[in-house]
């Protein structure tokens, strides 16, 4: 038999739970949360979504690596999330539009991987007990000090009442015109909007900028912390929130003023995913919590109440509105199948809806896009 090779990596859990494996992309140590993904693919969007900010993601499918990774994946300019867990060390990558190895990929923007590890008793334990604190460690001299990790995983402060989104929203304004990909053109722009929309980007997903401009927007991004005057400068025709990281009663310590600002002061349609969905929701004078191990998929079923028509979604959250603080006039539009808990709210005389799932993630493949075309007649 070979010789087992020695660690190179160690996951240590808040509780002393020890996890060692092979390390590769960057070294060095780094502590967050620790959630994990069910979906089978897209590990380059997950890496790079801002609302995995404060975590390490745990692959639950094993082929992660096989098709190598391409700028053109990237959901923001680099990876967002800490660090990653896998079963299988990947494999050379075989695809035609790869022009990078994920190793090699992940060392160059000091990202820390592990792989070799039993993900389905690390996935079992977070479903059992919470999303933990962790520390991981890449050393390829195989040395760890485990009660400094273990320590280090106890001292990370977590998730809630955090306010992530100031660290991945844009530092200034941009417009935004490339549409959704399509072959061969790959990202065409968008020539022709009929609509103008301002969305505040609390670690906004590029891929839901280019389905408002396939949907027909003329997109302006504005940074997480921009006020009602800021907003309205730019005379739009509907307001978007999107997703991102983090508690939303944090972040809404200044995004709430401004979202009730606008409800209040005009009658402009507005329309939330994920983070942007949740202050929608305390704007309206709703609550939030903090889930125990949240959603994190592509296989997440979401049915719409109004219709009864089910959709297979996205979904990559923490936190989650409580659809029982729900006040007079504001109507639960989805729920989770998984198990019942808020996926979608409306007002009940205005335009001002938003979802928790991901419409422009496409794993139904087009389920949701009707949210985008929704918005847009609203305008």
């Amino acid at each position: 038999m070979p010789p087992i090779a020695k660690p190179t990596a160690c996951l240590a859990l808040a509780d002393g739970t020890l996890f060692y494996g092979q390390g590769f992309g960057a070294t060095g140590q780094t502590e967050a949360e620790l959630c994990f993904n069910t979906a089978m693919s897209g590990y380059q969007e997950i890496m790079t979504d801002p609302s995995y900010a404060g975590q390490i993601v745990t692959f639950t499918f094993p082929h992660i690596g096989n098709v190598g990774v391409n700028p053109e994946d990237d959901e923001t300019q680099d990876p967002v999330a800490a660090g990653m867990v896998v079963k299988w060390m990947p494999t050379q990558s075989s695809n035609w539009r790869a022009v990078q190895e994920l190793s090699e990929w992940l060392a160059s923007r000091g990202r820390i991987a592990i792989g070799g590890i039993d993900t389905r008793r690390l996935t079992r334990a977070i479903r059992q007990s919470g999303a933990p604190h962790v520390a991981l460690a890449h050393d390829p001299e195989g040395n760890f000090d485990v009660e400094a990790l273990v320590k280090a995983a106890r001292a990370f402060p977590g998730l809630t009442g955090v306010d992530l989104a100031k660290g991945v929203t844009c530092a200034q304004s941009y417009r935004w015109d490339e549409m959704r990909w399509a072959w061969p053109e790959g990202y065409a722009p968008q020539t022709a909007p009929k609509k103008k929309v301002v969305a505040i980007d609390y670690g906004a997903k590029r891929n839901i900028l280019r389905c408002l401009a396939s949907a027909g927007c003329d997109v302006t991004v504005l940074p997480a912390t921009a006020t009602k005057e800021e907003v309205l400068a730019h005379d739009p025709d509907g307001v978007f929130l999107s997703n991102g990281p983090g508690d939303p009663a944090a972040t809404g310590a200044y995004a709430v003023p401004m979202i009730k600002g606008i409800l209040d002061d005009t009658k402009l349609p507005v329309f939330g995913i994920c983070l942007g969905h949740q202050m929608l929701a305390l704007a309206l004078g709703g609550k939030t919590v903090k889930m125990n191990h949240g959603h994190h998929g592509a296989n997440h079923p979401v049915k719409e109440l109004d219709t009864g028509k089910v959709e297979i979604t996205s979904m990559n959250h923490g936190f989650a509105v409580d659809g029982q603080s729900l006040p007079e006039g504001v109507v639960e539009t989805h729920v989770s199948l998984f198990d019942g808990s808020n996926c979608g709210i409306r007002m009940s005389d205005r335009p001002v809806f938003s979802v928790q799932h991901h419409p422009e993630a496409s794993p139904g493949p087009q389920d949701s896009f009707y949210l985008f075309e929704r918005f847009v007649q609203a305008m």
